[in-house]
This record gives C-alpha cells, sequence and structure tokens, in this order.
C-alpha cells in the first residue's frame, strides 16, 4: 500500500513537468470550470496540472466539487496524520492517557499500567515503545469498530452539509468553534480566502509527507531527506 501511494505522489510529481497536452474533448469552456475551481494557484501557473486536468476532463461543476472536498478531506487528515506521526517518534505522550500516577509526556511508564486491550495484554505503554506503523496491528477490533463508526459520522453530517443542503463551499461542513466564518465579509472576505488556500495548500503538503514518512518506515532510505 505504501509503494501504491509512493508511486501515485511520484507520478502526480512528474505530471507538472509534463508538455501540456489539450484532450479534444476538452472544450474552452470546460477547461475555463477547470481552471477557475478554487485551489488553482501560482505554484502551477494559475492552471490545473496536465493529470489533474485528464481527471477532471468530463466533469460539471458536482463532480469538481466532489474532488475538492476530497483534496480537502484527505488534506486535513494528513495534517493530523503528520502530528501524529511526530508525535510518536519523538516520544511524547500524555500522562498515560490521564491513567495512574507515576507517567509523565516523556516517561509513560508508571508502576501500574493500564491495558488498551484485555484480550491481547496490550498496554498503553506498549503503545508508547512502539513503531508509527506497528501501533496500527495493535489497536484491537473493538477500536477500529469505534474508529469507523466516528468517521461514518464524520461522512454523515459532511455529506448533509455539501449535498443534502446544497452547500457551495467545498470544505464547509458547519464546523466552526473559532468563528473563522463569522467575520465581517464571511467566506467572500479577503482574511477568509487567504486562509481557505493556506489549508489547501498545507494539506497537499501534509499528505506528501506522510507518503514519503510512511515509505520510509516501510522500506528505510527510501526517502534521503530529513524526517522524524
Amino acid at each position: 500500500m505504501m509503494k501504491i501511494a509512493a508511486l501515485a505522489t511520484l507520478l502526480a510529481s512528474a505530471s507538472a513537468f509534463a508538455p501540456t497536452t489539450q484532450s479534444p474533448r476538452t472544450s474552452v469552456a470546460q477547461n475555463a470550470l477547470i481552471d477557475e475551481a478554487f485551489g488553482i494557484s501560482v505554484e502551477t501557473g494559475n492552471k490545473c496540472p496536465p493529470l489533474g486536468r485528464w481527471i477532471l476532463e468530463d466533469a460539471n461543476e458536482n463532480g469538481i466539487k466532489w474532488w475538492q472536498n476530497a483534496e480537502l478531506k484527505n488534506g486535513r487528515v494528513a495534517m493530523v496524520a503528520t502530528i501524529g506521526y511526530m508525535v510518536q517518534k519523538f516520544g511524547v505522550h500524555m500522562p498515560l492517557y490521564l491513567g495512574p500516577s507515576g507517567s509523565n509526556a516523556f516517561h509513560p511508564e508508571s508502576s501500574k499500567d493500564w491495558l488498551l486491550s484485555s484480550t491481547t495484554g496490550v498496554t498503553f505503554s506498549d503503545i508508547s515503545h512502539a513503531a508509527p506503523l506497528d501501533t496500527i496491528g495493535m489497536v484491537p477490533a473493538a477500536g477500529w469498530v469505534q474508529i469507523l463508526f466516528a468517521a461514518g459520522l464524520f461522512e454523515f453530517a459532511g455529506y448533509k452539509r455539501q449535498w443534502t443542503d446544497n452547500n457551495p463551499i467545498p470544505g464547509d461542513y458547519g464546523y466552526d468553534p473559532l468563528g473563522f466564518t463569522k467575520r465581517e465579509g464571511g467566506w467572500d472576505s479577503k482574511e477568509l480566502t487567504k486562509l481557505r488556500m493556506m489549508e489547501i495548500k498545507n494539506g497537499r503538503v501534509a499528505m506528501m509527507a506522510m507518503a514519503g514518512w510512511l515509505s520510509n518506515e516501510s522500506i528505510p532510505g527510501a526517502l534521503p531527506v530529513w524526517h522524524p
């Protein structure tokens, strides 16, 4: 799986340097629809890269909106994943997940450890010492059920907001505890437009970073640059 993710990343990067060829099936109006989609920026010459254009050549407005939502979701997950990955690699942990005393952020052991799973005998200390990819296999089945259930709730809420309620802003799922969208000008303000573009760009960088880090975790030395 990691090899596939790395290959997809390389293909996406290479496509940015490939000569631009316009498919006869892609009309001038369709090109304009693609190039004016939110997220197209100066890094690609204010045009959609060839690979992206090929994927979107038959997409209508709803199709492009679907891809924008997909990119934002994956970017947000990747940004959270980079934090979790670095925390695990650097050995920083919550004090035994609010468990018994005797542990702290850098020393998760305590005199009385808590079991993560009584069936497998895995403890929180075991998790704290494991490599990021190894921890995946240490999560019990009940834990995965909870994760999938929570993810399903998020997806349900997102689908309702975007498609049932026909919200025109990709990535807007109605959750705004800091009140960004309530500022003067709302979604049309320069400040919020800038923040939205920053989120997309940081999400793209995070997806590339996770692809590289996980590839290196699976094949040591696969990423010949700094990594946690």
